[in-house]
């Protein structure tokens, strides 16, 4: 992988991941919208308003929804705007991931901002994390992601055990002290995925930017009349996606800051 990785210079690796980032942003906007909606996505893609099928004029990300002046060009119907801001967002990280890190660990860390996108998506706005995403996540962590951070196989699956065992623990042990749940059941499956990546060794540090994260905006998105802070329903999956991607680049920092 390295050896492929070098091959391209820097600013070319850069406009590649931009463009990868930019067409699977397109599947990902897809994915987000119909899964939860029961629909198909399978098949050629169509028109949410018509149902006519687009060609592939109609699907270059971003500039397909500018040249169309976000409209179907078939039907006029409007286009909905998230298929053009996850087209951006994911060219976004792809693009940060190789500008921060070129070579074969800026490709991971993209893949890896990549299978959190959905996550984080699915979350806010269905509070959601399926499943098979989580999972998929895992798999590709335990294949992938040693270069990553520079962890071996065993310290990622320690990841994946300390990780979900602690949300687990702190989900039961609020049930037990409050008769409510505390999170849903996806985010210690979420955090165990992530430990896959990350290792058992970054989970500190990434559970402490999620929830401080977290904890900030349920209060500064308080609005009048809302629910108390402890019994208001917080997407916290959003937040440990976030964390999850950030801690790549700060692991460094923090373990110098540790060491003195």
């Amino acid at each position: 992988m390295d050896a492929a990785a070098g091959c391209l210079p820097w600013g070319a690796e850069i406009a590649l991941a931009a463009l990868i980032g930019g067409v699977l942003g397109s599947f990902i906007a897809t994915l987000v919208l119909r899964w939860p909606a029961g629909r198909s996505l399978a098949g050629r893609s169509q028109c949410d308003g018509c149902n006519a099928r687009l060609e592939a004029r109609d699907l270059v990300p971003l500039f397909s929804a500018l040249w169309l002046r976000g409209r179907c060009r078939l039907c006029g119907a409007p286009i909905d705007k998230l298929h053009g801001r996850v087209e951006l967002a994911s060219a976004l990280l792809g693009t940060l991931a190789l500008a921060l890190m070129p070579g074969a660990q800026g490709w991971i860390w993209a893949l890896f901002g990549w299978l959190l996108l959905p996550l984080a998506l699915l979350d806010a706005r269905h509070m959601w994390l399926p499943d098979p995403l989580t999972a998929l996540m895992a798999l590709v962590g335990l294949i992938f992601a040693g270069p990553l951070m520079g962890t071996t196989l065993l310290e990622r699956w320690l990841g994946a055990l300390a990780g979900g065992l602690t949300l687990a623990l702190i989900a039961w042990s609020w049930r037990r002290a409050h008769g409510r749940e505390a999170m849903g059941g996806g985010d210690p499956k979420l955090v165990a995925a992530i430990g896959t990546w990350l290792g058992w060794q970054a989970l500190p540090l990434l559970l402490l930017l999620a929830s401080l994260t977290g904890i900030g905006w349920a209060l500064f998105s308080r609005g009048k009349g809302d629910r108390p802070l402890t019994l208001r329903r917080v997407p916290f999956g959003v937040f440990l996606c976030a964390a999850a991607f950030v801690v790549v680049p700060l692991w460094p920092w923090w373990t110098g800051l540790i060491a003195r």
